[in-house]
């Protein structure tokens, strides 16, 4: 008798344009929305913030008329939150997700805290996190503040090991005027639970944070959500959805997952040019990064751990581009064409006057270009 086998057909291929498509589409990257801040932020899961302007450049990138003042309202309003949640950076995050995130990655702030552990002899954990939240939901408080106060009742233990065990263990927030456009104000803390008025959430299964992340980076592979959350053990999570969803692989060979109706663009589509903040999620969010940084210019977005902004030209990493005193200077990795410098000129125009206003006084310079 003979033996019948089955065999299956491999995953379709997505190269790197196609993956570059889709994933710009998801980002609000290909064509700018009409969502509105507040929207944009749930649906990008949070935007990157260890600096103030960021979230304002990330969104005036993506969103159709947007103005620094929505967002900064946002945030005076206590609808959106600065918190250190994915990768333990810092995010702007809606309420809601500051509430369910941040106890989602618990996990990966333990494992940071083992790295100070030699710093906290004799500390109970637990007590400390009491005493911190006392404190800070008392009046809010900055980091030396809060090394001040901890080192009174453990002053064996390292200050800075002290606070940055609080912050671990506490979800803590930091409070305006930090964070809204045009004011200044160093990083003043207070828990999340307290600022918002209402108490944290159970943390969100790991299968619905996985659809999300896919809603807004996908197709993607465990190894890349892993990288986007900073948290471990995920497979079991896109297994257990795997019959909802579609699977493709990239030019290596790794399998990608996605939502079966989620947007995947022609690789022809065309992709205008965008400027992102230093730190935008989109640089960040994936294990290969091949998708938006072509080999050649691997390395060329960061300077020791600092990064710069960055220009996208035709969907992918071109250059940087900085404010001076007077002008936005854009510095191309390699020589763009008249064409090209047209369209990244007015992207820039309408950058600026997201930013500043029809009053602009800044000027847009080509700088030298970047080898």
């Amino acid at each position: 008798m003979r033996k019948t086998t089955t065999s299956t057909a491999p995953a379709p291929l997505l190269g790197a344009r196609a993956l570059n498509r889709a994933t710009l589409d998801r980002q609000l990257l290909l064509r700018r929305s009409a969502l509105s801040a507040k929207a944009a932020v749930e649906h990008l899961v949070g935007l990157q913030a260890q600096n103030v302007k960021p979230p304002y450049l990330a969104l005036a990138a993506r969103l159709d008329g947007f103005a620094p003042e929505r967002l900064s309202a946002l945030m005076a309003d206590r609808e959106v939150v600065r918190i250190v949640t994915m990768r333990s950076t810092i995010h702007t995050h809606t309420a809601a997700d500051c509430l369910t995130l941040r106890p989602l990655v618990q996990p990966a702030r333990d494992r940071e805290l083992t790295i100070f552990r030699k710093g906290l002899p004799g500390v109970d954990l637990d007590r400390l996190a009491a005493l911190a939240r006392d404190l800070v939901e008392a009046e809010p408080r900055t980091m030396k503040q809060l090394r001040e106060a901890l080192s009174v009742k453990w002053p064996d233990a390292d200050p800075q090991a002290l606070a940055i065990a609080a912050r671990c263990k506490l979800p803590l927030v930091q409070v305006t005027p930090r964070g809204l456009w045009g004011r200044s104000g160093q990083v003043v803390l207070t828990t999340a639970e307290h600022w918002l008025g209402r108490p944290a959430q159970p943390a969100p299964a790991p299968d619905a944070v996985v659809a999300r992340y896919l809603a807004a980076f996908g197709p993607a592979s465990v190894k890349d959500m892993q990288t986007w959350s900073g948290l471990t053990r995920l497979r079991e999570a896109f297994e257990r959805l795997r019959p909802r969803l579609v699977t493709f692989r990239d030019d290596n060979g790794v399998e990608l997952f996605d939502l079966p109706d989620a947007p995947r663009p022609d690789p022809d589509t065309p992709a205008p040019p965008r400027f992102l903040p230093e730190f935008d999620n989109l640089l960040l969010s994936h294990a290969d990064r091949a998708r938006v940084v072509p080999p050649e210019h691997r390395g060329r977005s960061w300077q020791g751990n600092q990064a710069y902004c960055t220009l996208l030209v035709d969907g992918f990493l071109a250059g940087v581009w900085k404010l001076d005193a007077d002008a936005l200077v854009v510095e191309p990795f390699a020589p763009l064409g008249k064409e090209r410098r047209q369209e990244v000129t007015a992207e820039g125009e309408r950058l600026l006057k997201a930013m500043y206003g029809e009053s602009s006084s800044y000027d847009i310079r080509f700088g030298t270009v970047l080898r």
